[in-house]
């Protein structure tokens, strides 16, 4: 089995980390400043927009989109590379589009949904967001309540919906509600585009969250859908909504992969340098140890994420191992960087650095998309079956 990227492959992931180096480590020092005075997280507009002006002039603009619609189409080994990258940097900074919302859509949308919502997705000119949880149905799908009802072509929407990131600023989200009561998430669940400023769309609250992020929850009151913004088959909505979620736990994996690496390359650096009680850090067993353990730990968990890769590519059912790499990459990086620092001691502590960033992004990513726990109960669930 040959583990090395393709040359095409490798260059794009080389691309990526000159442009991480270059573009967005710079913007490092403004994002922990104002994270640190309460700000939030977040770059200038103006430097967003001369980075997004960038990515396309280097044609890293839509690199896993359709090409239908002015993408690359990449495999998601590429991708995998591509990610490991931006994960090693604080900006927060995505690629444009993000690739979730992205593949959910292009595996259902109708030609009219192609031209009006994926097409200038593609190029840029739409922000998304997606609905899926709800104040009592996080992780688990089947106690969803918000309910889609008919009403002659159109929808009717009620329920409420938590933790959707840029909900405030989506022009759409795409949001998952029950059109089934019976059937449930085996049939009876559907996904809608919601448009922003849709009556009875109703953003209640702004959510802070650890390390400057926030979400928003809604609420949906009788708000009304047209028929034809139903995404996909009416029922058939689990299957692309996994396909969605699927999406983003490799990209997790990946980013986990690169936080992770960075961390350690903090360590390496620093401990030859730092003296206590008359040895380098470097010289400390324990610090030897932690370095040895992360090298081991990122390896396997970038040989797993790529596995993984390769077998979606080829079209093989890798739920089992979609949840093995988000659950052993998330908890991985949270170790690294953890070590990371407590090797520097009280500087590790403080806003001035990216670690405290880190660990609190490698800290939600955890819990989003599915917090560890489920995620080692599938894989579970799925060897037990197979072994009846």
């Amino acid at each position: 089995m040959d583990f090395d990227l393709s040359d095409e492959h490798r260059m794009l992931k080389d691309l990526v980390a000159r442009f991480v180096r270059d573009e967005l480590m710079p913007l490092e020092a403004g994002v922990l400043a104002r994270e640190a005075k309460g700000g939030g997280l977040g770059i200038p507009e103006a430097d967003r927009l001369r980075i997004d002006a960038l990515t396309k002039e280097l044609g890293l603009w839509g690199l896993d989109a359709p090409e239908d619609v002015g993408g690359s189409d990449l495999p998601a080994v590429a991708m995998v590379g591509v990610n490991e990258e931006l994960g090693r940097t604080i900006t927060p900074y995505t690629i444009p589009p993000d690739s979730p919302n992205l593949r959910m859509m292009a595996a259902t949308v109708t030609d009219r949904q192609r031209e009006a919502y994926l097409a200038p997705y593609v190029r840029g000119e739409t922000i998304s967001a997606i609905g899926i949880s709800e104040p009592g149905a996080g992780a688990d799908p089947a106690g969803m309540l918000t309910r889609a009802e008919r009403d002659g072509d159109d929808w009717i929407i009620n329920g409420r919906k938590i933790w959707i990131s840029r909900a405030a600023d989506a022009d759409f989200t795409i949001l998952m509600a029950v059109t089934d009561k019976e059937k449930g998430a085996r049939g009876g669940m559907s996904a809608f585009l919601v448009d922003k400023g849709a009556p009875g769309y109703n953003v209640l609250r702004q959510i802070p969250m650890i390390g400057g992020a926030v979400t928003y929850e809604v609420a949906l009151e009788d708000c009304r859908v047209p028929g034809w913004k139903l995404l996909g088959v009416e029922g058939q909505g689990f299957a692309p909504m996994q396909l969605r979620l699927g999406t983003r736990r490799i990209e997790m994996a990946a980013w986990s992969i690169g936080m992770a690496q960075r961390a350690l390359d903090m360590i390496c650096e620093y401990a030859p340098q730092r003296k206590t009680f008359g040895l380098p850090l470097s010289e400390r067993q324990a610090i030897q140890w932690w370095v040895a353990d992360a090298a081991t730990q990122i390896h396997a968990a970038r040989l797993m994420t790529y596995d993984c890769a390769v077998k979606l590519d080829k079209g093989r059912d890798v739920r089992t191992e979609i949840s093995m790499i988000k659950a052993f990459a998330t908890e991985m990086a949270w170790t690294v960087i953890d070590r990371a620092m407590q090797t520097f001691g009280a500087m590790g502590m403080t806003k001035e650095m990216p670690l405290q960033l880190m660990a609190s992004k490698i800290r939600t990513m955890r819990i989003y998309d599915g917090p560890t726990e489920v995620h080692k109960w599938v894989v579970a669930r799925n060897l037990l079956g197979r072994s009846r």
